[in-house]
């Protein structure tokens, strides 16, 4: 890194999805900003990847952009798998307790069975 400038393709990568949540949610740079508590040039530098920042500032900023930070670094699958994953937790947390746990409870004995069987 030189200076605060980032040297790192994972900078340019969080940058972008940041800059695509931001637009998913119709937010300008300037009320991210506001929102997270930091400046705009903060916000532009990030998003172009020419930046890197502290945990603080990046928490500040999943929490203004109403999202999960595993998504914002990659983590989360995108698209089609991440819209069936959402319907999912939708329909079960429309579950009675009791079937919830059954639920939890048959997936994780599943779980269990196919990481003995890799």
């Amino acid at each position: 890194m030189l200076g605060r400038r980032a040297v790192s393709q994972e900078l340019v990568m969080l940058g972008e999805r940041i800059r695509t949540r931001r637009i998913e949610l119709c937010m300008s740079q300037e009320t991210l900003a506001e929102k997270a508590g930091t400046s705009a040039n903060t916000v532009s530098r990030t998003e172009g990847g020419q930046m890197s920042m502290t945990i603080k500032i990046f928490i500040k900023l999943v929490q203004a952009l109403d999202t999960d930070a595993n998504r914002l670094i990659g983590i989360v699958p995108a698209g089609e798998t991440e819209r069936k994953y959402r319907n999912v937790l939708y329909r079960l947390s429309h579950l009675k307790t009791y079937e919830q746990k059954i639920v939890l409870r048959t997936a994780e004995v599943l779980a269990d069975e196919l990481c003995r069987n890799k």
